[in-house]
């Protein structure tokens, strides 16, 4: 049987790169989470997992990521990723994730909406939201990333 992850992480990172996969790459770095192996999940944050923005996972761990990225190679151009986590109590959390060109703002305010309205489709009570974003102005080669990351 698979565990149940009982803490998680909010992070988010902005980066230039020669490449968009090292730019992606240097993003993650940013954010602190370069050194493990991201498994891309959907948007359930187990019940009762706990923040822990220190939560230590060694190198190469494979681990429950919910993340938003975008790379682009316009020069100029604003981009920007957000994760939020929806809370409720008593029951299990729901992540939204969201990358775009646009500012830092409107990607929060985009997390906001999707939490709020898979909690009411969900007909649970909405506790509190966490946000976690950043923003980057395109100089080459650039990415944005913003992630919740699950560990034990």
């Amino acid at each position: 049987m698979i565990p149940v992850p009982t803490k998680f992480k909010i992070v988010a990172g902005a980066a230039e790169g020669e490449h968009r996969l090292t730019a992606f790459d240097h993003a993650l770095l940013k954010a602190g989470i370069a050194n493990i192996n991201l498994v891309r999940i959907s948007s359930i944050l187990p019940p009762g997992a706990q923040q822990d923005q220190d939560l230590d996972i060694a190198p190469g761990t494979l681990a429950p990521t919910a993340y938003g990225s975008i790379c682009s190679e316009t020069p100029g151009k604003k981009i920007a990723a957000a994760v939020g986590v929806g809370l409720s109590p008593d029951t299990f959390g729901v992540i939204m994730e969201f990358a775009g060109e646009c500012g830092k703002e409107e990607a929060e305010a985009r997390i906001t909406s999707m939490i709020a309205e898979a909690f009411r489709i969900r007909n649970l009570p909405l506790k509190e939201i966490r946000i976690k974003s950043v923003e980057h102005v395109v100089e080459k080669t650039a990415s944005a990333l913003a992630a919740v990351v699950l560990g034990y």
